[in-house]
């Protein structure tokens, strides 16, 4: 299968999912959604184990909103954004999120979703949406799961980034070094030994377990559209995406 924001590279059981997307800063938008559903689906049966990883200096910046100048819409779904988060978090394969350089916004949502997450030592994570009168509703089932309610009430409000030391404080990163390629390397001796069933059976009562992501996905979800309904907030948007300017500044 022909991918044009993601890239594959198989090694089983290890596959590796690349978000490439680099003109728009590793944003995401449905045709990102889409292939990295398709490619998850399409590696059910030769991979037990998932590797999500960015660019070199950004893992993921948020959602694409480069197409709101023309349709006036986002060009994320959110009913898409979130099935590929409870994917990440529900699916029968370990799901790990190997970040560098900055993370903002869904792309947190997208770190927070996966079983493992770790870090090199430049890694950094925010939630910007509150500077634009949104809030990340969709990525806090899965924040407020890994991390506890207080902690991503913190990172919403405060807009501000934390590095990889603090986030690993907070349990939002599981491991990090300063060669996170060899830290990788690591954890995947250990996890290529794991069977698919034995991954499946665990990952099927954890999800019973905890409930609350689906659960929360309509509520998420009409959350979502409710913010990205409001012309203010659009234009709020449509100007930063134009100029650079936060909605504050002259």
């Amino acid at each position: 299968m022909s991918y044009q924001a993601i890239k594959l590279r198989l090694e089983p059981p290890v596959c590796y999912l690349q978000l490439h997307n680099p003109a728009q800063g590793n944003t995401i938008n449905d045709q990102m959604l889409t292939e990295c559903l398709q490619a998850l689906a399409a590696l059910s049966e030769s991979a037990h184990i998932v590797v999500l990883e960015g660019m070199p200096d950004y893992f993921c910046l948020g959602a694409d909103f480069s197409g709101l100048q023309t349709t006036n819409t986002p060009t994320q779904t959110p009913e898409l954004y979130y099935s590929l988060l409870q994917q990440l978090a529900s699916g029968d394969f370990v799901s790990i999120a190997h970040v560098k350089g900055k993370t903002n916004a869904g792309g947190v949502g997208l770190v927070a979703a996966c079983d493992i997450v770790l870090a090199d030592n430049s890694a950094e994570f925010s939630l910007s949406e509150l500077l634009f009168d949104l809030y990340p509703a969709c990525v806090l089932p899965f924040l407020i799961r890994r991390i506890g309610l207080q902690k991503a009430h913190y990172l919403t409000l405060s807009t501000k980034p934390i590095n990889t030391e603090l986030a690993l404080a907070w349990g939002l990163v599981d491991a990090s070094d300063a060669n996170s390629a060899s830290l990788l390397r690591i954890h995947l001796l250990r996890l290529r030994h794991l069977s698919k069933t034995g991954i499946a059976n665990y990952k099927r009562y954890i999800n019973q377990l905890y409930p609350a992501l689906e659960h929360n996905r309509s509520t998420a979800i009409n959350a979502n559209r409710a913010m990205f309904a409001n012309p203010e907030t659009l234009n709020k948007i449509k100007r930063y995406v134009a100029t650079g300017l936060l909605p504050w500044e002259s």
